[in-house]
């Protein structure tokens, strides 16, 4: 009786098949990432002196327990924010030294005098799903944002958000320190005063 041998498998071309398929799904597979808000912190101050705000100066954003955002006390549709954060900013309603020259509002005096003293104050509570959270951030943001623009287009004729990114920009053959100082004034004339509360329980 004749003993056959079992035909041996060559492993190297399976060893290139696995290669191959694990550079298929490197390639192909997406990675999450986490999705979040650019902040940055303001420094800890021990003893800080307490700031008396106008009522008037005080813009009132709060997210309740159903996800409903109410601004003044009244309800509003997250759609209308950015809207009337723009009118509160750019209101301008000042007299004297409190005058706003480059304002464009209604130049209401119950609304805020300056964007220098205008702050907008969010609160929201604990049971606020982050999605609206987010949703209301960047509204807010985004009014800064357009007013921002609005600024630069005007004195400089580009935008802030270009601005911005020819400052970071590596092949930017402009004078930077120029566009940094010009940067800075057009922050300074919408400063991003944005005051978040401690959370509510309800």
């Amino acid at each position: 009786m004749v003993r056959r041998l079992a035909p041996s498998v060559n492993a190297g071309s399976m060893a290139d098949i696995a290669f191959l398929l694990l550079i298929f799904f490197l390639v192909s597979t997406t990675i999450e990432t986490d999705y979040g808000i650019m902040r940055k912190l303001p420094p800890l101050i021990e003893d800080s002196p307490e700031v008396i705000i106008k009522k008037k100066n005080l813009f009132q954003v709060e997210l309740n327990q159903l996800n409903q955002l109410l601004v003044e006390g009244t309800l509003m549709d997250i759609r209308d924010l950015k809207k009337a954060a723009i009118e509160f900013l750019d209101n301008g309603g000042g007299a004297r030294d409190l005058t706003c020259s480059y304002c464009r509002g209604a130049k209401d005096i119950k609304s805020s005098d300056h964007p220098n003293k205008a702050v907008i104050s969010l609160v929201n509570s604990r049971e606020t799903n982050y999605e609206t959270y987010i949703a209301v951030q960047n509204k807010l943001v985004a009014a800064y944002t357009e007013l921002r623009n609005r600024e630069a287009e005007r004195l400089y004729g580009v935008s802030f958000v270009t601005m911005k990114k020819n400052l970071i920009d590596g092949r930017y053959g402009g004078d930077k320190p120029k566009l940094r100082e010009r940067i800075k004034k057009i922050q300074s004339m919408y400063p991003e005063k944005l005051s978040e509360a401690e959370p509510r329980n309800q």
